[in-house]
């Protein structure tokens, strides 16, 4: 019996590593389904997190015309109301790792929150929505660079940014990691049995 394939809609690689990772993990390197990738250009909505990665699901499965995984991350300052928010890719194009940090520059509360978003699509085109959320300070960006705002976010609890830590490390704290946990035992009790 083939394994059910579920299409992760990003191009970025250094995610899908991360993910198909954590799906090892999860799993002990028995997974069951196949998990692929395409890189498709998906709308940049505004709104809510759950809104937005709802629309960036429907238009996935649109294309795709199957199970498909979208995910939306979000950087939240606290100074400044939760923004950047779901706009952090946009925020980080324009101003890299050094710009995010220079943001807070003028606040004494420089903590922040990492959110992950994940869309799951069934073959019917329903949506089902998980969210993981890690807690932690924006500082001075490390010379590492890994991807994304990874060098300026150091997570509560630890003393080293997400880009300072080794993968293993990160994938068992991350706000992605949490998201994605919670869409396994989705698909543990709904899809894959």
């Amino acid at each position: 019996m083939s394994k059910k394939n579920i299409v992760f809609v990003t191009g970025n690689l250094k995610k899908l590593e991360e993910v198909m990772q954590m799906f090892k993990n999860f799993y002990k390197d028995s997974v069951p389904f196949d998990l692929s990738n395409r890189n498709i250009d998906l709308p940049e909505h505004q709104g809510e997190r759950d809104e937005i990665c709802k629309m960036k699901a429907r238009a996935a499965f649109d294309i795709i015309k199957g199970p498909c995984i979208v995910e939306d991350t979000s950087l939240c300052f606290n100074a400044i109301g939760g923004l950047p928010g779901p706009y952090i890719k946009w925020f980080l194009k324009a101003t890299g790792p050094i710009g995010l940090y220079r943001m807070l520059k003028g606040f004494e509360d420089k903590t922040a929150m990492a959110v992950c978003t994940v869309a799951y699509v069934n073959e019917q085109g329903e949506v089902n929505i998980f969210s993981g959320e890690t807690n932690g300070t924006i500082i001075e960006p490390t010379a590492i660079e890994t991807f994304g705002w990874d060098s300026c976010f150091k997570p509560d609890g630890y003393e080293i940014t997400y880009a300072e830590m080794p993968k293993e490390e990160k994938n068992l704290i991350s706000h992605r990691m949490k998201a994605m946990y919670k869409l396994k035992e989705f698909l543990d009790h709904n899809v894959i049995i």
